[in-house]
């Protein structure tokens, strides 16, 4: 595990939060990717400050492995950390930094994979798939996925190397963030009766939003996960100019998580009709409207997929799982290849927290579960 802790030291070094640049750690990974004999394809981001990865080494065939995995972390603003967040700290059993659990401890695993593997013994291809912008809803990989596409093949399994405590994970939600935009009547506040108050149309939104979430408690579940069933929820409301003007205009900021067996077209439709009950409440010479600002594809695959099954063999026999956080695995499960979400660390322990760390057990399955991964495609 030495060369694993070393690129992981450096990987951390990099402070990639998804607001900067991760260009300098995107060399640095490419430099690996080349020197142990990988073709690599750099893939733009739009920003010009951003990049992605594609590498591949072996046949040049459909089947293999693809590892896939995000170079992006959350801000450490705000938060009290007590070891340094940029700097790999190694305390015996643990290591901390800001992304080591997530994820640059299985990015590292991966990486160092890739330097002791024999290209001349690979029966099939083995593949990496290297992001930016994850943290931020898996913006990068939409960015990079019509790129991406062509590069990919038929890999035989994706494994997305977010933390699960190395336990093989089959499943997550899909997410998709709307923003509200609620209209009113500009006014003097001490008239207010006389017109449309954007906040007051907003809050019988907000009031139907509710019922909806009743309503999805009631339908389709799934008992694999802690909330069973797909959620509506409002993270933020704005509007209003002066308290002695009456809002023309307010703005939710909202998301639903859906089940596979609520598509999300079935809950945008349920907000629609929510809205056109809001705008006839309050006879509305302006609709509300509804206004995707993102959205990522969840995740549902076959536990008899053999696929599955290669996995769970090469990591130990571990337990399946489902997650309740979104990863970029739906995007490959999308085109019809057989994905699981499996890596190091925990992420209700140390994800997204001060002092975020790793348990070095936790990078030696990891380390393990790969060379077994990679001893079923050579000969």
């Amino acid at each position: 595990m030495t060369r694993t802790l070393e690129i992981l030291d450096r990987l951390v070094g990099f402070p990639t939060v998804s607001r900067d640049s991760n260009l300098d750690l995107i060399e640095y990974v490419q430099g690996l990717l080349e020197a142990a004999g990988f073709d690599v394809t750099r893939i733009s981001g739009a920003s010009g400050i951003k990049a992605g990865l594609y590498a591949r080494i072996g046949p040049k065939i459909d089947g293999g492995l693809c590892l896939s995995a995000h170079t992006d972390v959350v801000p450490v603003d705000g938060q009290d950390w007590t070891r340094p967040p940029f700097s790999l700290t190694d305390e015996g059993s643990r290591v901390f930094g800001r992304g080591t659990t997530d994820m640059k401890g299985f990015l590292a695993s991966a990486l160092a994979l890739a330097g002791r593997v024999n290209v001349n013994a690979l029966d099939a291809p083995l593949s990496f798939s290297i992001s930016y912008d994850e943290e931020i809803g898996c913006v990068g990989m939409q960015e990079m996925m019509p790129q991406l596409m062509p590069l990919l093949g038929k890999p035989r399994l994706v494994v997305v190397g977010e933390p699960t405590s190395m336990q093989v994970a089959i499943g997550h939600k899909g997410k998709t963030a709307l923003d509200v935009i609620c209209h009113g009547q500009a006014g003097h506040s001490a008239l207010a009766p006389q017109f449309t108050n954007a906040i007051y149309v907003a809050a019988d939104f907000v009031q139907g939003v509710r019922a909806l979430q009743e309503q999805l408690a009631l339908g389709p579940s799934d008992a694999d996960y802690s909330v069973p069933y797909s959620t509506v929820h409002v993270g933020r409301i704005s509007g209003g100019q002066a308290l002695n003007i009456v809002p023309a205009d307010a703005k939710i900021e909202m998301e639903f998580r859906h089940l596979s067996d609520t598509p999300a077209s079935v809950i945008v439709e349920k907000l629609e009709a929510i809205a056109k009950r809001v705008d006839a409440l309050h006879k509305s010479a302006t609709p509300i409207t509804l206004e995707q600002v993102n959205a990522y594809p969840g995740l549902n695959t076959d536990p008899h997929d053999p696929a599955v099954d290669w996995v769970r063999s090469a990591s130990g026999g571990n337990p399946l799982t489902k997650v309740p956080f979104g990863t970029e695995a739906g995007f490959f499960s999308e085109l019809g290849l057989s994905t699981v979400v499996i890596g190091p660390g925990d992420m209700a322990t140390d994800g997204h927290k001060p002092d975020e760390g790793l348990c070095k057990s936790e990078l030696a399955k990891c380390d393990t579960m790969l060379d077994n991964l990679v001893s079923s495609i050579v000969s």
